[in-house]
């Protein structure tokens, strides 16, 4: 309850002048610091009050926190607690002549400060949206105690502070999701900078990859290239999405790159790679990686795989798939001790290797379920005379179709490699 109301003398001109300072500042650009001093020190002076504090709400701790005093920073008060925590519980304005004799106020404030205080006006910051976002505190008005006048001039102000403190977190909000923004085109950029521009032309067979990432930025990845130790095939899936996953999928990228242009063998750009992802990614970090190694004149694949599975040899022979699993865990997730020797396949015409991330096995239909490898395996022999692009384009069809309108929750990768059919005479 507000003290029986009394004649409040008129705003003098330097009074005014501080309120008209306020609102010409609310309404420029600021820092929130600047702000919060700029509210709490009109209040001293409209108010001839000693103190002003503003405390601002962290809703998701459901405390408030103390932004603005000469004494103190960084005090958190549970919502509810004192006079500050009751004012934002219940969202009124709260007068209290005697601090000392309302069982509301919390004494510890003043012992840590060595600030006694006498009477206070304490306010909810209220933003447009009626949304509570602080509270705003006078203390110890400098002549007696605060009246009803008082109540309206710092109604006056706390509406202002909280229309400009949701501007401010409204501003900061859109500047950092602006800086995201950037950011993610950069590492964009960067990780679409990695992938084949171009794929290589081979008699005999043909190629196709596709990346579709789930945001701006995948934690996916392909290679398809033409080097000394034969045809490159690479898929890697890093966990998670956004820029560190496409960082960690581009380091193995270019670390890979460069330990086969040293010359290194599967096994050693597999050994090297593996280990050095180990001692840089951070522990919750690994990628899922595919890597092998096509002999285009003996038509044998040699790979190794580090957690990505399944790996799909369709063979036309027989029409059907046979899957294989990895062969190590995922890459980066320990160094290697003891490497398993790589996977023989023997390409025979007609025959395809499919290579997909988890995004196509695991899309999942309104219903939970999940597209699986079953579906894969019944297209590549349905269309198995069909191009790798087309088959490409067939399987991600099936997967909308399948989807029946879910979002797109992982990135997709796809990278397919089919030799031509033998000659029929």
């Amino acid at each position: 309850m507000s003290p029986q109301a009394s004649s409040h003398p008129p705003l003098t001109q330097e009074e005014m002048r501080a309120l008209l300072a306020v609102t010409r500042a609310l309404a420029a650009p600021f820092d929130l610091p600047t702000m919060l001093q700029t509210v709490a020190a009109a209040a001293r002076q409209v108010l001839h009050a000693q103190r002003s504090s503003i405390w601002l709400l962290d809703s998701e701790a459901e405390e408030l926190v103390l932004e603005v005093s000469k004494d103190l920073s960084q005090v958190r008060l549970a919502l509810g607690a004192g006079l500050v925590g009751a004012c934002a519980r219940d969202r009124c304005l709260i007068n209290v002549p005697d601090c000392y004799a309302d069982p509301r106020f919390n004494p510890e404030v003043d012992k840590r400060s060595g600030f006694h205080t006498h009477c206070s006006l304490t306010l909810p910051l209220i933003d447009h949206a009626g949304q509570l976002v602080g509270v705003m505190q006078v203390l110890n008005r400098m002549d007696g105690v605060f009246e009803a006048e008082d109540e309206g001039l710092a109604q006056a102000l706390a509406a202002q502070c909280a229309m400009a403190l949701s501007r401010v977190r409204m501003t900061a909000a859109m500047l950092e999701g602006e800086r995201m923004r950037q950011e993610l085109e950069l590492a964009r950029a960067v990780q679409l900078s990695t992938l084949p521009a171009v794929l290589p032309q081979i008699p005999a067979y043909d190629m196709h990859g596709t990346f579709l990432p789930a945001s701006l930025t995948g934690g996916d990845t392909y290679d398809i290239a033409l080097i000394e130790q034969g045809l490159l095939l690479v898929l890697g899936d890093a966990t998670g999405h956004g820029i560190a996953p496409a960082l960690s999928v581009t380091q193995m990228h270019a670390m890979l790159r460069m330990a086969f242009s040293f010359g290194a063998d599967l096994e050693t750009a597999f050994r090297k790679v593996n280990d050095q992802l180990a001692a840089t990614l951070a522990d919750s970090r690994f990628v899922t990686a595919f890597i092998g190694l096509l002999d285009t004149d003996k038509h044998c694949l040699r790979f190794l795989s580090g957690g990505q599975g399944p790996i799909l040899h369709f063979q036309a022979a027989t029409g059907a798939c046979v899957s294989y699993k990895a062969t190590s865990f995922p890459m980066g997730a320990m160094p290697i001790t003891n490497l398993r020797p790589p996977v023989q396949i023997e390409f025979a015409p007609g025959d395809i290797l499919c290579l997909l991330t988890d995004g196509i096995y695991e899309y999942e239909a309104p219903d939970a379920e999940q597209f699986g490898r079953g579906r894969v395996e019944r297209l590549l022999a349905q269309h198995c005379d069909a191009s790798a692009e087309q088959l490409s384009a067939l399987i991600l069809a099936a997967v909308r179709e399948f989807a029946r309108g879910a979002p797109q929750e992982d990135d997709i990768t796809m990278l397919l490699l089919k030799r031509a059919a033998a000659q029929r005479h």
